[in-house]
C-alpha cells in the first residue's frame, strides 16, 4: 500500500512527540522520501494541475508543524535567510532545487551586521531531502516548474526570521509572510 500524506503526518506527529530535536527531525526527513516516492501523492499535490504558489497540506493542531507544497511557475534564486527558532525540511518532488548552506564569519556582536560565506552547495533531485535546523542560514534556487514539499516546525509567518545581504554585510530579523516563491 502506498505511503500517503495522512501516513506521513501521523508519522511526523509520533516522531516529533518522542524526539522533537535534531535526531527526530532527521527521521522525519527520511520519511519524507517515502512520501515523495508515492506517484499518486506527487501527481495530486505537485502535478501540473496543482495550484501555483505555496499550499498548506497539513498543520498539526497540537505540535504546530506544517506540511506545505511549493508549486513554482518561474525561475527563482533566493537570498540567504534562516527560519529563526524553527527548522525546515525540504523534499524535492519535481525537477530540482539548488541548495546553498552559509555560515557566519563574524561574531554576531553588532546588531544588523553579519558577514557570511558559502559553506556547501548541492542539488536536490526528485525524492531527495535536506534539513535546516534552527537558525541555519541557507538559500535556494530552482527552475520554473520545480515543486517541493517543505515541513516546518511552526507557521513561519508567526516568528521572526533572518535575511542576510552578503554584499552589504547586513542582516534583518523580522516577521514576514511565508515563502511564496518570490523575494
Amino acid at each position: 500500500m502506498a505511503y500517503t500524506l495522512d501516513d506521513f503526518a501521523a508519522d511526523c506527529r509520533r516522531i516529533l512527540k518522542t524526539d522533537p530535536g535534531p535526531a527526530g527531525r532527521d527521521t522525519v526527513r527520511t520519511k519524507l522520501h517515502d512520501l515523495l516516492m508515492n506517484e499518486s501523492f506527487v501527481a495530486v499535490n505537485c502535478g501540473p494541475n496543482a495550484s501555483v504558489g505555496t499550499n498548506l497540506l497539513y498543520e498539526d493542531p497540537e505540535l504546530g508543524f506544517q506540511i506545505l507544497a511549493h508549486i513554482m511557475d518561474r525561475d527563482y534564486a533566493g537570498g540567504p535567510h534562516d527560519h529563526g527558532d524553527s527548522w525546515a525540511i525540504y523534499g524535492q518532488a519535481v525537477k530540482h532545487t539548488e541548495m546553498t548552506e552559509w555560515k557566519r564569519t563574524d561574531d554576531g556582536s553588532v546588531p544588523g551586521k553579519a558577514t557570511i560565506e558559502k559553506s556547501k552547495t548541492y542539488r536536490m533531485e526528485r525524492g531527495q531531502s535536506g534539513i535546516f535546523q534552527n537558525r541555519a542560514i541557507h538559500s535556494i534556487a530552482y527552475p520554473a516548474g520545480a515543486r517541493f514539499i517543505r515541513v516546518t516546525g511552526t507557521n513561519l509567518e508567526n516568528i521572526a526570521r533572518g535575511r542576510y545581504n552578503n554584499e552589504a554585510g547586513t542582516m534583518v530579523i523580522e516577521k514576514r509572510p511565508n515563502f511564496r516563491g518570490a523575494a
